[in-house]
């Protein structure tokens, strides 16, 4: 007999006002931010040539839609409020899904909240520089609050505000800036193909297609650059992957919102194959872009934007040194404008998701019992207040950046084990209704736990400094679990 899934029943509470069209399109948006910008330069500067640049984002973008593509039978099987939160609760227990609801709340959905706010301000800056992180407003407790911090602060305001207002006013938003994003991305992908080509950097990239080499850099200067081959080459992929990864994710998000979906059961599998495949066709394809337009070898010192090539392109704003290439000098504004844009439209998708995960967490009585309530526009506005606030603190403690390079190990043990809930879903509960299953069940999804798992060694092996600081987040999590539940007993007697 099947056993019940104890979630509780929120559709008196949400409406169903999101479409294929809008699922799609907060899958999109979530995962284009700024990283397809910038995070390419450091990819380059670690493997050293075109060909693994390509393919590190195609290993990525195969990764992500294998796991797309298994989230879909979880999606369809437990379609609540909460999404993966939901699905490792069900699959394990209790105590792993609020390790991983405390890590996104913590960390995981905020600091990438507060981060991409962040690359909002710097990128406005460009247009107005009275917004530049060097404009020190004031002190507060120590800390040296920039005109970038509080326009950043600001944006998040305004994005929780609309979202408050409720899913519809939040869907037409994301929509608009997601379509936006996504033409401009386009365009500017057909443009390096049709009219950027530079013959020059095209002979110097295919000459040393798969040339591999990482260059280690310390203060901005070149200290070594080592010859890849075999072992070394496989662990430089791994460490590469890191900046692609995090620009690849937050497709997850759309599950968070499964309450809010009309028929979830189909739209929700559909718009994550979708919008991780159309994503992943974009980063290949800017990716592709940037090696017809500019060298993928040069040094910090270049003078011109090709001496420095996408391996040292300023700030590491690839995408901007490559518009140039086609626009000149208004590269620059145009490029602003793009980043800006892609940016407020990705937090609008990740401030709309996130807030319904905290909310699932305080119906189990895991969370502050406020944030498990539902507004008069039939949204969690108090969850949604909530996550601003603790976003907004990151914004101004400037250590958004160094906790979310901590966290990417932690995101993908979670993926880890979100996958492995699908093999052991199917043994505990084999009778329960799965309108879609797993495609390739049980391959692709191993295969995606055994490449997940290989990455998550890697890191811990060349990326100690940021794999161990992750794992104690989430292990932190244990012995607040155990209190917020007695807490959550004595409340309840």
């Amino acid at each position: 007999m099947e056993k019940p899934d104890t979630t509780f029943t929120e559709t008196k509470d949400f409406k169903r006002e999101l479409g294929l069209l809008d699922s799609t399109m907060i899958v999109i948006g979530s995962m284009i931010g700024s990283g397809i910008f910038i995070v390419s330069a450091d990819i380059a500067r670690t493997v050293g040539s075109p060909g693994y640049l390509l393919l590190v984002w195609l290993i990525t973008g195969a990764i992500t839609i294998t796991a797309a593509l298994s989230y879909g039978e979880l999606a369809g099987m437990l379609p609540h409020a909460g999404g993966q939160y939901v699905y490792l609760r069900e699959a394990y227990n209790p105590l792993v899904g609020f390790l991983y609801g405390w890590t996104l709340f913590l960390v995981i959905q905020t600091g990438t909240i507060a981060a991409v706010a962040v690359a909002f301000a710097k990128y406005t800056a460009v247009l107005i520089p009275w917004f530049s992180e060097n404009n020190i407003l004031f002190s507060l407790f120590g800390l040296k609050i920039s005109a970038a911090q509080i326009l950043a602060i600001l944006s998040v305001v305004v994005l929780t505000s609309s979202n408050i207002r409720g899913v519809r006013t939040a869907k037409i938003v994301q929509n608009i800036f997601t379509f936006s994003k996504v033409v401009a991305l386009f365009g500017l992908i057909l443009l390096a193909f049709f009219i950027g080509k530079n013959a020059a950097a095209i002979g110097a990239n295919f000459s040393n297609f798969w040339n591999a080499s990482w260059t280690h850099i310390s203060n901005g200067k070149i200290i070594s650059v080592e010859s890849l081959s075999g072992s070394m080459l496989l662990a430089a992929i791994g460490v590469a992957m890191v900046g692609s990864l995090f620009s690849s994710d937050a497709w997850n998000n759309i599950t968070f919102t499964a309450a809010e979906v009309k028929n979830p059961k189909r739209n929700i599998p559909l718009s994550l194959f979708l919008g991780t495949a159309i994503v992943t066709l974009l980063y290949i394809g800017a990716n592709v872009a940037y090696i017809l337009v500019l060298p993928l070898k040069g040094t910090p010192e270049g003078v011109s934007v090709v001496g420095r090539g996408i391996q040292f392109a300023l700030s590491d704003r690839v995408a901007t040194a490559a518009s140039s290439m086609i626009f000149g000098a208004p590269a620059v504004v145009i490029m602003a404008v793009l980043i800006m844009i892609s940016t407020f439209g990705c937090n609008n998708g990740l401030i709309l998701a996130g807030a319904r995960v905290y909310y699932a967490m305080a119906k189990d009585n895991l969370f502050f019992k406020k944030t498990g309530t539902i507004n008069k526009n039939s949204v969690p506005g108090v969850a949604l207040v909530v996550q601003a606030i603790w976003a907004s603190l990151l914004c101004l403690s400037g250590t958004y950046g160094d906790l979310l390079d901590y966290v990417i190990f932690a995101v993908l043990i979670f993926y880890i084990l979100t996958i492995a809930g699908i093999f052991l879903l199917r043994k505990k509960r084999p009778d329960a209704e799965r309108p879609y299953k797993a495609w390739g069940y049980p391959v692709v999804p191993a295969l995606y736990i055994l490449a997940a798992s290989a990455i998550s060694i890697d890191l811990l092996i060349f990326k100690p400094m940021y794999s161990w600081p992750g794992m104690i987040i989430v292990l932190l999590g244990i012995p607040v679990y155990f209190i917020w539940k007695r807490f959550a007993e004595k409340e309840n007697k």
